[in-house]
């Protein structure tokens, strides 16, 4: 569990950005080249990719043009020009100023980034950038200031979150965390930043705290740049994803998510248990991780408090009972799951 994260905090291996960097993808002018001819290229070069995960050393890039971490940089500036960064799949020309659901436009903003103590303890101090703007709408959202209100909070210039993050490296950082609201839709503001960190990434993992509502566009420039998946898994069906979340196809999409970072990357899930939804959601939650994702981290989460529109609805507008509690955790020791704790 987290063993290449460890390995990469002690110098034993690289990041997986750095390895990005070390592969040659053949195309010598990103910006020139068609659609087509880049996601060609870079499929080619996560074969490539693949082969060197294990390496301590990959040596220096060699001649071939653009590396495969430049690459996806300029996929996921593509993007933005019709947007698929989740799988709301909304098609907005962010470029031209459109926003989708999450209200994110041409830049990306945040409402601040600073050496965290709140998260898991094997990623603290954990240097986390708190994006705005969010895909899903969750009724008891308890960022709900940033989350639903993408204008919010300073222009994320990839540059200078690239110097801050270097700065977070002097301080003590454990990894780069990259969160918000949900950064998917930032993904091309992510990827600049990494890139821009240079050597400075090294011996830095990349987090991406997510809902893992992830478009399949986005999982794929995600490999070979993300170390560690921080995934939210909140629902166990649809149906209370709709009711909760306002997101159609929540359990198909996020399950696959899951099994595609538990195959590139290392993967930390979160559950947020509910009020009154232990047998709908808990139970199915972790059934399908103790099935598909064995031995993985599971963070089992107590501290739910109805907060932004949660009295609307009757159900969760509570905290969780002792009884609740007990009884999701009975669940993960009938299911086998490593919590923490």
């Amino acid at each position: 569990m987290l063993d290449r994260y460890f390995k990469i905090e002690a110098g034993v291996l690289p990041a997986l950005n750095w390895l990005s960097r070390r592969v040659s993808t053949g195309v010598e002018d990103p910006a020139g080249a068609s659609g087509d001819a880049l996601w060609g290229a870079h499929s080619a070069g996560m074969r490539t990719l693949r082969g060197l995960r294990g390496e301590e050393e990959a040596g220096e890039r060699g001649p071939g043009g653009a590396s495969l971490l430049e690459l996806k940089v300029e996929l996921a500036r593509r993007m933005l020009e019709r947007c698929v960064c989740c799988e709301r799949r909304c098609g907005a020309d962010r470029l031209s100023g459109k926003t989708g659901f999450c209200g994110v436009g041409r830049a990306s903003r945040y409402s601040s980034e600073f050496l965290h103590m709140g998260e898991e303890p094997e990623l603290v101090p954990s240097h986390t950038v708190f994006l705005t703007g969010c895909t899903f709408e969750c009724v008891y959202c308890q960022n709900w200031d940033i989350a639903m209100d993408a204008g919010s909070g300073t222009q994320a210039e990839p540059a200078i979150l690239a110097d801050a993050l270097r700065d977070g490296i002097r301080q003590g950082s454990r990894n780069a965390n990259f969160v918000g609201g949900n950064p998917d839709p930032h993904l091309w503001t992510v990827l600049e930043t990494v890139r821009l960190l240079g050597g400075d990434a090294r011996r830095l993992p990349v987090v991406w705290n997510s809902n893992m509502f992830t478009s399949a566009e986005s999982m794929a420039l995600l490999e070979g740049v993300v170390d560690v998946f921080l995934g939210d898994f909140r629902y166990g069906n649809d149906l209370c994803a709709a009711e909760l979340s306002a997101v159609e196809g929540y359990f198909q999409v996020v399950c696959g998510n899951f099994a595609r970072a538990w195959e590139s990357s290392e993967v930390m899930v979160r559950h947020l248990v509910l009020p009154n939804h232990l047998e709908c959601c808990t139970r199915p939650v972790m059934e399908w991780t103790s099935s598909h994702m064995p031995g993985a981290y599971f963070n089992l989460m107590f501290q739910y408090r109805p907060e932004y529109r949660a009295a609307s609805y009757p159900s969760i507008d509570r905290r969780l009972t002792p009884g609740e509690r007990a009884c999701a955790l009975a669940m993960a020791r009938e299911y086998g799951l490593d919590v923490p704790g």
